[in-house]
């Protein structure tokens, strides 16, 4: 009699038990099983750090950039030209018509090696005789009463996102119509942060070109091709000791009487 059946134990259960014995002894004697390996890492950077580190790279070619170009400016219901240009010494100026005075102004900001400056323009309401007055040192930011803003977001605002410092919250942004180029959201961590930042939505071409910033004051957007820079930005008019521009309408003179009429006559 088989000896399998003997013992009651069907040959095809006493073939796999047997087989199963064999895969024990050999991997008992044989190399050890190798260790499955870790898979290989698939996370990637978190988004918003991925953006900041783009839009502070961008920032950076934008601070080397030297050029000459006009923006599209909304604000009000208003649209204007506004004139950049940022040359090679580091001297840059910016040129917003409409504006001081209610609007009937033209003005520039202009920034050299000397100090900062408004300076007056002449406008289709005032033919003024251009000249300018020094409003702080070259690294000052133009006070809160004469600031007309856009110049913020066209060249002082590069020096915060470069800042690995800056208390700055950035992400991708959809891109603003009419320009090119990476746009971002950019919102602060803290309440204190640098003035010549404004929370809003910035674009930049790849050679650090701002293409376009849509801002709580208005809209920037590039009109067309920039063009070369001067060495340096000339003045627009001689420095005077006068007082700067507000943004303000002046006040309507108070009518003078001349005489009043006599009872009687």
């Amino acid at each position: 009699m088989n000896p399998v059946w003997a013992y009651g134990v069907s040959p095809r259960r006493w073939f796999a038990g047997a087989l199963a014995a064999v895969l024990v002894l050999t991997g008992c004697g044989g190399d050890p099983a190798p260790k499955p390996t870790d898979p290989a890492p698939t996370g990637t950077q978190p988004p918003k750090a991925e953006a900041r580190d783009q839009l502070a790279a961008l920032a950076a070619a934008a601070q080397d950039r030297t050029l000459t170009a006009i923006y599209t400016y909304r604000a009000d219901g208003r649209e204007r030209s506004v004139s950049l240009t940022i040359s090679p010494d580091g001297s840059w100026r910016v040129d917003v018509p409409d504006l001081a005075l209610g609007g009937t102004v033209d003005i520039s900001i202009v920034r050299n090696e000397i100090g900062l400056f408004q300076c007056a323009l002449p406008s289709a309401d005032e033919s003024l005789t251009p000249n300018c007055v020094k409003v702080g040192g070259p690294d000052a930011d133009v006070p809160n009463s004469i600031d007309p803003k856009v110049q913020r977001a066209l060249v002082t605002v590069r020096h915060v996102l470069t800042d690995p410092g800056a208390p700055l919250s950035v992400s991708a942004a959809p891109p603003v119509a009419g320009a090119k180029g990476t746009c971002f959201a950019v919102e602060t961590t803290t309440a204190s942060v640098s003035a010549a930042l404004d929370v809003g939505f910035y674009c930049y071409d790849a050679d650090g070109t701002l293409t376009a910033a849509r801002l709580g004051y208005g809209e920037l957007v590039l009109a067309g091709p920039t063009g070369p820079a001067p060495a340096s930005v000339a003045m627009p008019g001689p420095v005077t000791d006068g007082k700067p521009l507000g943004m303000e309408a002046p006040p309507s003179p108070t009518p003078t009487v001349t005489g009043s009429a006599q009872p009687g006559t």
